[in-house]
């Protein structure tokens, strides 16, 4: 039953934590991006499945929560959840510099993909929201990196 109520409350408080920073400061939100620090979590400590699933749900109640494209970030997210969880499965990634670098290229792809997509699709400009979207893949692999090696190890600790 612990495997249904842990990605549920990765999901509420990723919805609580992005609406919070919501109402600190709209500007941060691009360098911010809470439900790819779910997604990840749950890929590489559960693999591909997992992973897919994170990111198909997380993606769209991110979509539902912005002003956005709905679909992209499920789109976006599914695909980061389903090659994280696959990556960290044929590789070893539990070294903290090792966890750090794969998420960083995991979230930069996503970053890059979302934005092709964007700008591919529906024709929006190309932005980086004035240099703060550059930001983002590191404070993913950060949060992530630290999220795993803290949370991950209670976890697998717990099963």
């Amino acid at each position: 039953m612990r495997k249904i109520w842990e990605p549920l409350a990765g999901i509420l408080l990723a919805v609580v934590l992005q609406a919070t920073l919501g109402q600190i400061s709209a500007r941060i939100l691009p360098a911010v991006n809470v439900f790819s620090w779910v997604v990840l979590y749950f890929a590489v400590l559960r693999h591909e499945l997992y992973g897919a699933v994170m990111g198909t749900v997380c993606g769209l109640v991110q979509d539902s929560l912005s002003l956005g494209i709905f679909g992209v970030a499920g789109l976006t997210k599914t695909t980061l959840g389903v090659v994280a969880g696959y990556v960290s499965r044929k590789i070893n990634v539990t070294p903290v510099t090792r966890s750090f670098v794969f998420l960083l290229i995991l979230a930069t792809l996503e970053l890059a993909l979302w934005k092709f997509l964007v700008f591919s699709l529906f024709g929006e400009r190309f932005s980086l929201d004035g240099g703060v979207a550059l930001v983002q893949p590191f404070l993913t692999a950060f949060a992530g990196t630290v999220l795993i090696r803290t949370l991950g190890k209670t976890g697998q600790a717990m099963e």
